[in-house]
């Protein structure tokens, strides 16, 4: 899978170097590229955000610099083996693309609202995720169906939100979703695409080294996961319950399904269909 990162703050991103995800980048199972927004910019400044039409409070991210870097990175995906040298936006050795914004001005569709039309959706087009808390719901079935996708390309928004405009931009080049964590706000995506690439990039065949560790968690059959022991069968006074030292794996099974149940009734019981 090819995940590209779009943010005003690409050191954060660092931590996809460590544990199994960066293990999975090693292995050339998950190819991950971080663009910095701001080299999108043409001013002195590298200014990314203004002042919201009809007022407000708060700042909105500027459209052309969300543009450009849309267009470079679906340009790229769409000339597959397209390389360019190290000031280019197609540096496919790198982590973190320092792209010459000036170079993709102009590639693939313009900017003009002519030309932001609809197109036909193929299973293989590129996915742009926007994190928002005014989308849907992130859940772990949605992390296995992006699991399955080719290409996600994640846009951190930040301070107001993105200019709308963008997002319909986003659409006529590739299929996009807003999609929230949960019923609160962050101070940008950052947080959010980290949690949802560490949910996705775990379904992924061969970043797991035991697939079958993914079958009996939390939310995979839409319960919470049950208790976990380990040795010592007693610790400062807790033992572990007497049915998972006894053998018998059919009471085991059994036990566990119980405490899925009583979990998820205690602390989630919206998960509960009525019958239950």
């Amino acid at each position: 899978m090819r995940i590209d990162i779009v943010t005003i703050f690409p050191e954060y991103f660092g931590a996809l170097d460590v544990s199994l995800l960066g293990r999975a980048r090693e292995d050339g199972i998950l190819d991950v590229k971080v663009h910095d927004l701001r080299a999108f910019t043409h001013d002195r400044h590298r200014t990314v955000d203004d002042k919201p039409y009809g007022g407000g409070a708060g700042m909105v991210m500027k459209p052309e610099p969300w543009g450009e870097a849309l267009d470079a990175i679906l340009d790229q995906v769409a000339a597959p083996g397209a390389t360019t040298d190290a000031d280019g936006d197609a540096n496919a050795d790198g982590d973190i693309v320092d792209h010459d914004a000036a170079s993709v001005v102009g590639t693939g569709l313009s900017a003009g609202a002519a030309d932001a039309r609809p197109r036909h959706r193929r299973e293989t087009d590129p996915i742009v995720i926007f994190p928002s808390p005014a989308g849907e719901v992130f859940t772990q079935a949605m992390a296995r169906e992006l699991s399955g996708a080719s290409h996600i390309v994640f846009g951190c928004g930040r301070y107001e939100g993105i200019d709308q405009r963008v997002f319909e931009y986003a659409e006529s080049r590739a299929s996009v979703r807003l999609v929230s964590l949960g019923d609160y706000v962050l101070n940008g995506g950052e947080v959010a695409v980290m949690a949802m690439i560490e949910a996705i990039g775990r379904l992924i065949p061969g970043v797991i080294g035991n697939p079958e560790s993914l079958v009996e968690e939390s939310h995979e059959d839409g319960l919470l996961e049950y208790p976990s022991y380990t040795k010592p069968a007693e610790w400062r006074g807790y033992a572990v319950p007497p049915v998972l030292t006894n053998g018998n794996h059919g009471a085991i099974a059994v036990w566990r399904r119980e405490q899925q149940l009583e979990r998820t009734r205690r602390v989630r019981p919206d998960l509960l269909p009525p019958a239950q």
